[in-house]
């Protein structure tokens, strides 16, 4: 199942951009899940439709009752507070002997509240979920949080594994077989064994929601409309999305007013077309040079509300990808093909270990990092881990094992990718017979 998530700077357009590639999308044939986690107002008025609820009384739902809001297309909200509400409650009840063994009494139902920090776990569950039905649907939008957010996100997975591994190493439950046993003795189940039970469940959900976020045919879609804050932001989220490995089928150019407001009598209209047309190029020439396609949406002159508005922009909306030169493409459907196959469209680029030992001596790891500024960049070699920081965002990579054997000699950012280089360390690095 082909898999897009829609993201970009706040008040950017996520919601409409979402609803409205789910729209072209439909309209092409495939059958579409459009989900989103705003539980505000916005998703309905933009869709023209009503959007029940989730049900309350912990279903364990991931998503509320989709509706149809065009042919082909079905819509629903992420049941945020009831995935909370129905974890909270299985975390109790597999704990209930740990309470009975502390004197302690568990929450009522009514008392289960949302915390923050609930909305990711449940984003996750359901993207976990959607993959699961795939036989259901041929596409899944997600409209997702503000793109910082959204990077967190889809790092999430990731690191709570490693904290897992770390906090619960698999070799410490080598001793899972005397458990029973001493349960018995003791005459109460161990809550050790629940927590290693648990961890292992919460290990296999992370590793099946990090699959769906690292398949081919998953992708970012990143929403914005041009100025010069937005410039700056999508450079940091291209390089972070990067660095979780997430690729970014296209870049949509939201509300862009019509060319003639750029000579408009007021100076004010004058003005904010010129610094929009000046952004729009800037981000076209740095996406389209890597191949990613630039879609623009027009401004309707008015918040774009139901389906007849939708329907519009998606008709007006102007595509520009990279084929056999820079072409005109089909608009909001474009790269929704080509990314589940490896026979199909085009490759996304792999860290690759160069070679250089016979002409340099080292070994050059090169981490593609597009929109990455120098200043934004920190390196630290931990054992057989590099953490790699860009901005405010951190991933913490194994490093692949010929390097393991090497020493950090340097590191540079060179076409739109971080190269670190390493030189082998004569104490463990094989010697020729």
């Amino acid at each position: 199942m082909r898999t897009v998530l829609v993201t970009g700077p706040g008040g950017a357009g996520r919601t409409t951009a979402a609803a409205a590639t789910a729209l072209a999308a439909a309209r092409e044939g495939r059958r579409t899940l459009l989900l989103t986690r705003d539980r505000g107002p916005a998703p309905e008025s933009v869709l023209g439709t009503a959007l029940p609820r989730p049900a309350t009384g912990g279903t364990g739902a991931p998503w509320a009752v989709p509706v149809e809001a065009a042919p082909g297309l079905r819509a629903a909200r992420i049941a945020t507070g009831e995935h909370f509400e129905d974890r909270a409650r299985e975390l109790q009840d597999r704990g209930a002997s740990l309470f009975d063994l502390l004197g302690a009494t568990p929450l009522d139902p009514e008392e289960l509240t949302e915390l923050p920090g609930a909305e990711p776990l449940a984003v996750l569950a359901a993207l976990r979920a959607a993959h699961a039905q795939d036989d259901r649907w041929d596409l899944l939008v997600v409209d997702m949080p503000p793109v910082h957010d959204t990077v967190r996100l889809l790092a999430l997975p990731e690191q709570l594994r490693r904290y897992l591994r770390r906090l619960l190493p698999p070799e410490r439950q080598a001793a899972r077989a005397l458990r029973p046993m001493l349960a018995q003795l003791a005459g109460v189940p161990m809550p050790a064994q629940r927590l290693y039970e648990t961890a292992e469940r919460w290990e296999a959900e992370l590793a099946a929601v990090q699959d769906v976020i690292e398949a081919p045919g998953t992708t970012v879609r990143l929403v914005a409309e041009p100025g010069p804050p937005a410039v700056e932001e999508l450079r940091l989220a291209r390089a972070a999305l990067a660095l979780q490995g997430c690729r970014v089928d296209a870049l949509v150019a939201n509300r862009l007013l019509p060319d003639h407001c750029a000579y408009a009598a007021d100076p004010w209209t004058a003005g904010l077309a010129a610094e929009q047309h000046t952004a729009r190029k800037e981000l076209r020439e740095e996406f389209l040079v890597d191949g990613v396609t630039v879609c623009e949406l027009p401004h309707l002159g008015r918040a774009p509300r139901g389906r007849a508005d939708l329907a519009e922009l998606v008709d007006r909306a102007r595509s520009t990808t990279v084929g056999r030169g820079v072409v005109a493409g089909r608009g909001l459907t474009d790269e929704l093909d080509g990314w589940g196959t490896p026979d199909d469209g085009p490759e996304p680029d792999t860290w690759t270990v160069e070679d250089r030992l016979a002409t340099d001596g080292v070994l050059v790891w090169r981490l593609p990092l597009p929109g990455a500024r120098r200043d934004a960049l920190d390196l630290i070699r931990r054992g057989d881990e590099l953490i790699v920081g860009v901005g405010p965002f951190r991933r913490v990579l194994p490093l692949p094992s010929a390097l393991r054997r090497c020493t950090v000699s340097g590191a540079g950012l060179r076409d739109g990718a971080l190269c670190v280089r390493f030189t082998p360390d004569p104490a463990l690095w094989p010697r020729p017979s």
